[in-house]
């Protein structure tokens, strides 16, 4: 629409140009789900000038961008949970915003009602002490976890969370005590975080293992769970931090999944997500479960079971980086999370091309903002390679789109990258020289 100017003057005028330059996608978001304290939105009643529950958010996706938040909402620590130690240590390692869907809060159990007699039968009975039994609330089961999406609950409802990226379940080792049921148990809802992850495609689950094993069981734990996938990453053992519940006790152990992905965070902001997170101090570790040798890590580290290890004059470090993937192209968590960054953010940035003529003008301006965008990963050292060419190439032309394609109402734009590998193994070659003299 023309605009009409009634005076002298000069006037500036906003032009949309069609497509914008393909940004680059967070994968930074990570999703808690587990036990809290509490789980209610409160409010200050300047009657009673005290706050006031006024909706519960049991069982629903909270997003919270500090720890002063997190305690607002689902109380602080508490005994019988993980969750909040797992969060408070997210934070304290770097971690930005995440979600919180607290299954259970411990504080706000309902009581089961009095029994109380009649008023008329009241008075005969005074003089017995009257027991009232204490409604009993068994661990949380696997469907508890995993929820369900069209309910929005449990890791399934985080479907209705585009922008998360990394989910962790550290209370699903709140009841464990090493029976079957209890293997299943962890067995089942870690399936279900795979397959969840899997599904939504750009999205990386981190596991944690069972506590109090040893190198050999730590084995053995993963040889039955025997999960096959690059969607997901498991850390041994569990670590040791200081214990700020009302609990006497003045350390306790955690399984290190929320530490581990605030060490995602904070490496993703320093580096970038093609950095492996791994070489890492674990901000808040005061120790390990059990200190291992390189010799035990030697059978751990080729089945994908990343350790933590405690290092003299270099604190408690990450000292792995692999998936749970048998297949050697994936085997490297940061590889899958680039590969995840650059889908997602193809996907978002691709958007404006549906629905427009699928014609080589179209395929020229898809190949021109993907290689503008694969040309800024490759500078920000994500891509292997001297030249552009040599880290990755573009393809979307007629013969990825032929008659029977674009027939289908599809176009497919086919993307190859190069990514940079973690030098997992140094090796140094030693060997004796007589020096120059000696070879005048």
């Amino acid at each position: 629409m023309a605009v009409t100017y009634a005076s002298p003057g000069v006037y500036v005028e906003e032009v949309d140009r069609g497509t914008k330059p393909i940004e680059i996608a967070g994968v930074s978001i990570a999703a808690f789900v587990g036990i809290t304290a509490e789980a209610s939105i409160k409010q200050f009643n300047p009657d009673t000038g005290e706050r006031e529950v006024v909706a519960s958010v049991l069982n629903k996706a909270i997003l919270v961008t500090n720890w002063t938040q997190f305690q607002d909402v689902f109380g602080g620590f508490t005994e019988g949970a993980f969750l909040p130690d797992a969060v408070y240590g997210y934070f304290a390692n770097g971690g930005g915003a995440c979600y919180v869907t607290s299954l259970r809060a411990l504080s706000e159990i309902p009581k089961a009602p009095s029994k109380r007699p009649p008023r008329a039968k009241k008075a005969a009975e005074e003089s017995k002490d009257e027991v009232v039994p204490e409604p009993t609330f068994g661990p949380l089961t696997a469907a508890d976890f995993i929820g369900d999406a069209a309910k929005r609950t449990g890791i399934n409802g985080l479907e209705a969370q585009d922008d998360v990226s990394l989910i962790l379940c550290p209370d699903l080792m709140a009841n464990y005590d090493g029976s079957k049921a209890a293997k299943e148990l962890v067995k089942q809802v870690q399936t279900a975080m795979i397959a969840h992850c899997e599904n939504m495609q750009y999205r990386f689950a981190i596991l944690d293992t069972p506590p109090g094993l040893n190198a050999q069981q730590a084995k053995e734990w993963r040889e039955f769970v025997n999960y096959d996938t690059s969607f997901a990453a498991m850390y041994y053992p569990w670590v040791e931090i200081s214990d700020l519940s009302d609990s006497p006790n003045t350390s306790k152990m955690v399984p290190p999944s929320g530490h581990i992905v605030g060490i995602y965070n904070r490496v993703d902001a320093e580096r970038g997500v093609h950095k492996a997170p791994a070489n890492e101090v674990i901000l808040g570790a005061t120790n390990v479960e059990i200190g291992l040798t390189r010799h035990e890590q030697d059978t751990l580290n080729p089945i994908g079971v990343n350790c933590i290890r405690s290092f003299p004059g270099r604190g408690i470090r990450v000292w792995g980086a692999r998936t749970l993937s048998s297949d050697g192209s994936w085997r490297y968590i940061n590889v899958r999370r680039l590969f995840s960054q650059v889908g997602s953010s193809l996907d978002v940035g691709l958007q404006w091309v549906v629905f427009e003529p699928n014609d080589h003008t179209l395929w020229a301006k898809v190949r021109r903002d993907v290689i503008a965008f694969l040309r800024v990963i490759w500078r920000n050292g994500a891509l292997f390679g001297t030249t552009p060419e040599q880290a990755f190439y573009v393809k979307c032309d007629e013969e990825l789109n032929p008659h029977e394609i674009r027939d289908l109402g599809q176009l497919i734009i086919e993307v190859g990258m190069a990514p940079v590998k973690p030098a997992e193994f140094v090796i140094l070659r030693l060997s004796q020289w007589a020096g120059a003299d000696a070879e005048a």
